[in-house]
């Protein structure tokens, strides 16, 4: 039986979210329904999240109850812990799957198609070793098999773990699909803290972009009237809080430093697993580290890893917001006509920009009336984008975790980062500050 909690606008978070004063009590959030003042139920199936020295222990007791088990992990993940997992739990009882892949693992057609293979009848558990691939990648096709799965975490390295949506490169595109949360999260603190720094860093980042994502649901609220709750946005805000002063500590793999982000990283997917979708978590910044990943792929060009590319591009929309409060009034800039904009996500895109085309003529969003909308509640616009903190403090944390915002310039150059302004709006069915920015600035800098 689940517990039922209800609260209002004014629940406190600390009284779920810590134990003692610096333990974030995230088994708090799992088992119960929320019955919200924003009008919706929250619940989160998640059975058990263990964030802790030697987690990988209690393994053997949390899969007792099934007899033939998948795991799954890449070339360098069974080096850290998947050859362990495996022999912990037996060969009798495990099969194990190993994707062999240079480079980095896509999670395209080509990648479900070969995990799918290796689930048979008798196949009743999924578990993937590693982080955010074969995270996406077991979440996806144990949804389509009707299985449960779990996660082994081999680095804090982003916040989908416990997620609803598993992100993949479909058709070309990066698309989130529905899928579901894993029964059980495990993260080992000595396997995480020893996970590559980059891969540290770009959890870190990808904490560090709550702050534009959290300023465009609420701009998106006003200006589209898009859902909103309160309670889901404070939730994602105190992972936020907790782990933002953390990246000196974590650039010296502190243990205490990394196992609160794993539970910061894992308390944003909750959240995104209370609202049904990835909003609050990913905004304008994510959809920029999303074009840098889609045209990189395309293209063969190089990009970082999300998180990294996550809070640059965070950087980045700041710098969007801090232009457009200058502003005394929303006033419409040079729009492209049809042919025009076409050719152009033709030339960016390329072999994707067919699917980009058809998603922005659903939405119908070019056709909106935005500038009166603008021009009826622009203080209001000006309020909330004055909100989100400045670009300078901004590049004051990733510089504590050792990131130069002048990597991101001279990996991608001014043009495609541009570009990235520009047109990285089009590859999700989400209002951002990318729209507002485009509407009113668009050609301003040809």
């Amino acid at each position: 039986m689940t517990e039922s909690l209800r609260i209002d606008r004014k629940y406190c978070l600390l009284t779920v979210l810590i134990r003692g004063e610096t333990e974030v009590n995230i088994n708090d959030l799992l088992g119960r329904t929320i019955d919200c003042s924003c009008g919706r139920k929250h619940f989160c199936e998640i059975k058990k999240v263990i964030i802790e020295d030697g987690a990988l222990r209690h393994l053997p007791d949390l899969t007792k109850e099934y007899r033939k088990i998948l795991v799954v992990c890449d070339a360098n993940t069974y080096r850290v812990c998947g050859k362990r997992v495996f022999e912990m739990l037996g060969e009798g009882k495990a099969g194990l799957f190993v994707y062999e892949t240079a480079g980095f693992l896509i999670p395209n057609e080509e990648a479900i198609e070969a995990l799918k293979e290796r689930v048979t009848d008798e196949t009743d558990l999924m578990i993937g070793v590693g982080s955010g691939v074969i995270n996406d990648l077991c979440k996806y096709v144990s949804f389509l098999k009707k299985l449960p799965y779990f996660i082994v975490a081999t680095a804090p390295s982003m916040d989908g773990y416990a997620s609803i949506g598993a992100a993949m490169i479909l058709n070309n595109m990066k698309i989130t699909c529905g899928a579901h949360v894993p029964e059980v999260i495990i993260g080992d603190a000595g396997i995480l803290r020893n996970a590559p720094m980059d891969m540290i860093k770009s959890g870190y980042g990808d904490i560090l972009g709550k702050f534009s994502c959290l300023n465009d649901w609420k701009l998106s609220a006003l200006v589209n009237g898009e859902y909103f709750c309160d309670y889901v946005y404070g939730l994602t805000d105190e992972m936020l809080m907790r782990t933002k002063n953390l990246g000196q500590k974590l650039l010296s793999r502190d243990r205490e430093a990394v196992q609160t982000l794993m539970e910061a990283l894992v308390g944003v997917g909750i959240a995104m697993a209370y609202t049904g979708n990835s909003r609050p978590a990913s905004g304008s910044e994510h959809h920029m580290a999303h074009f840098f990943e889609v045209v990189g792929i395309m293209k063969d060009e190089p990009y970082f890893l999300h998180g990294i590319d996550v809070v640059y591009s965070a950087v980045c929309t700041q710098m969007l917001r801090e232009e457009l409060l200058k502003l005394d009034e929303p006033k419409e800039g040079y729009r492209p006509g049809k042919a025009e904009y076409e050719e152009k996500m033709r030339e960016v895109y390329g072999d994707a920009a067919e699917g980009v085309i058809a998603l922005q003529n659903r939405l119908g969003w070019y056709a909106k009336n935005y500038i009166g909308i603008y021009a009826e509640k622009w203080r209001e616009m000006k309020e909330i984008l004055a909100e989100a903190p400045c670009s300078g403090e901004l590049i004051a944390y990733l510089e504590s975790v050792g990131l130069d915002l002048g990597d991101f310039e001279k990996q991608y150059g001014k043009e495609k980062i541009q570009n990235a302004v520009w047109f990285a709006k089009d590859l999700k069915d989400r209002y951002t500050v990318l729209w507002l920015y485009d509407l009113l600035f668009y050609g301003s800098r040809k």
